[in-house]
């Protein structure tokens, strides 16, 4: 079987949305004064792996992302994105207006 081409997955508004993430927590590095070196280290990562999590890549392991997240102190992050969904919560407000339920 052939293997995928992880970018060509994605659509560019995602691939560019994830972009942004990498380049955010790269700047989240640099703000703690984390090199990448200090991050392999403190991930267990090479620095590969640490450099295509800051570029975003989409072939990165979620959990990769994750470890990096937790190293900068950043894992509580993670769990509120899908927390705070707004089109859920329009959805349901609207069938609660309605009576739906």
């Amino acid at each position: 079987m052939a293997k995928r081409n992880l970018h060509n997955v994605l659509f560019p508004k995602q691939r560019k949305v994830l972009k942004h993430f990498g380049e955010d927590l790269l700047l989240a590095a640099k703000r703690r004064g984390l090199t990448k070196k200090i991050i392999c280290e403190r991930t267990g990562f090479d620095n590969k792996t640490v450099n295509k999590v800051f570029s975003g890549d989409p072939g990165v392991a979620i959990g990769t992302y994750l470890k990096v997240m937790a190293v900068l102190g950043m894992e509580d992050n993670f769990s509120e994105m899908a927390a705070h969904d707004e089109v859920g919560l329009k959805l349901q407000n609207i069938q609660l207006l309605d009576g739906k339920k």
